[in-house]
């Protein structure tokens, strides 16, 4: 027997379908003896194109417009500017990155208020600077759910007394944690800088604190799907390293340029280093310095890539599922 050729344009989302569906601790296992991958091998080509999953869909909905209820097995993101994302599992856990809401001049005004994203369950931070981390000490504090950040800074945050140790536990570089049950998140490299900028209560003037080292997150979900947030990052060789052991299915790729990669590298780490099924500009926009676009980020990949761009603006969607 014999099954379908894919089209060019899925030629690379055959393999991401299939990271979609794989079990969680799928990249630690070993490979398997000869004779045992020839059998299984065999029982493949007999089973065919019949036992194949479908590749994931997704449906984008525009800001303010009406969401459907998310339906059970699902994945919905939705990007509130920036690097802030409240993402909900396929298990209806609310995981909220980055979250820098209140004073974004590009959050969406029904999400000022941080009552607005309703349950948290995950929190997790990339790096000490404001746009990644003002809101997140009380939306921790709101929801008694630990913010998850580079060590070192969530130690100057204990120190500090911005939060209890409770709620800002250590976590650094190739560590991977389990904060509800089904849920994976990895703390990986990112190139870039980080500082905690407090008011110290006793003089009234703010000051520069350590921030530990930023990273990127891969989350993986209930299903296997993993979401690569890199948090703000410039190009760095690794990255084809990142892609290759933790096979992202979604990139939420910085793309402005100026503090991050700017569309041409972005472009370039997509193309020739990441591949992934799908990838979503962040952190553009909000800032004049950050001058790059999804446009010229699209212009920059060219075509016949296998990745599709998810151009959202603040406040929109995308919804993921089988």
């Amino acid at each position: 027997m014999s099954c379908p050729s894919p089209s060019p344009s899925s030629s690379s989302s055959s393999s991401s379908s299939s990271r979609f569906f794989r079990s969680p601790g799928a990249r630690r296992s070993r490979r398997l003896p000869l004779a045992l991958a020839a059998g299984a091998l065999a029982i493949g080509l007999v089973a065919g194109c019949a036992t194949t999953p479908p590749p994931p869909t997704v449906t984008l909905t525009a800001p303010g417009a009406a969401a459907p209820p998310l339906a059970a097995g699902r994945t919905e993101v939705l990007w509130l500017g920036q690097a802030a994302f409240r993402i909900t599992s396929p298990g209806g856990k609310v995981i909220v990155i980055d979250p820098w809401l209140r004073q974004n001049p590009v959050t969406p005004p029904a999400y000022k208020q941080l009552e607005a994203l309703g349950k948290v369950d995950v929190l997790l931070v990339t790096h000490g600077h404001l746009d990644h981390f003002a809101d997140a000490p009380a939306l921790a504090q709101m929801h008694q759910v630990p913010m998850h950040a580079p060590a070192d800074m969530n130690q100057t945050i204990g120190v500090l007394g911005i939060l209890p140790p409770a709620l800002a536990p250590r976590f650094g570089k190739g560590g991977t944690i389990s904060p509800v049950p089904g849920i994976q998140v990895t703390a990986v490299r990112a190139e870039h800088s980080s500082v905690v900028v407090w008011k110290d209560a006793t003089t009234g003037r703010e000051a520069v604190h350590p921030g530990g080292e930023p990273v990127g997150y891969i989350i993986q979900l209930e299903n296997g799907f993993r979401i690569y947030h890199m948090g703000d990052t410039g190009l760095f060789a690794d990255l084809k390293f990142i892609a290759e052991y933790y096979r992202p299915d979604l990139v939420l790729m910085p793309i402005g340029g100026h503090f991050t990669m700017d569309p041409v590298d972005a472009a370039h780490a997509t193309r020739e280093w990441i591949k992934p099924r799908f990838v979503l500009p962040m952190h553009y926009g909000a800032n004049p310095l950050a001058r790059g676009t999804p446009e010229a980020f699209s212009r920059a990949l060219g075509g016949a890539t296998g990745t599709q761009v998810l151009a959202l603006q603040p406040g929109g969607r995308a919804t993921f599922g089988p």
